[in-house]
């Protein structure tokens, strides 16, 4: 198993841009499928982006497609979203998780698994 711990949350103005880094213990970190979710005041948690264990495949929502970009350094048991062109709409406490990712004929689900404690991003306007 691995646990995650989330940093680099902050308070952001429209347009900027943050960092945040996961650094995940547990022996077996290269192994698992990241990500991150994230979840707004009185919204469900959503899904945001996902790498593969071997960091050759990523995904995105929609929301996050062109503007955020996910990466590992599995020597490191580290997993990044590098977040850009941030809207207030972004604010939310994002979550690090190991995935699963499910590919079906409807879609693409992302469960989360193995949980960090979350990380506060506020973009004000």
């Amino acid at each position: 198993q691995v646990q995650p711990v989330e940093s680099g949350g902050g308070l952001v103005q429209a347009g900027g841009s943050l960092r945040l880094s996961c650094a995940a213990s547990g022996r077996a970190f290269s192994g698992y499928n990241m990500g991150w979710f994230r979840q707004a005041p009185g919204k469900e948690r959503e899904f945001v982006a996902a790498i593969t264990w071997s960091g050759a495949t990523t995904y995105y929502a929609d929301s996050a497609k062109g503007r955020f970009t996910i990466s590992r350094g599995n020597a490191e048991n580290t997993v990044h979203l590098q977040m850009n062109s941030l809207k207030p709409e972004d604010t939310a406490v994002y979550y690090c998780a190991a995935v699963i990712i499910a590919v079906t004929l409807t879609g693409t689900r992302y469960e989360g698994d193995y949980w960090g404690q979350g990380t506060q991003v506020t973009v004000s306007a």
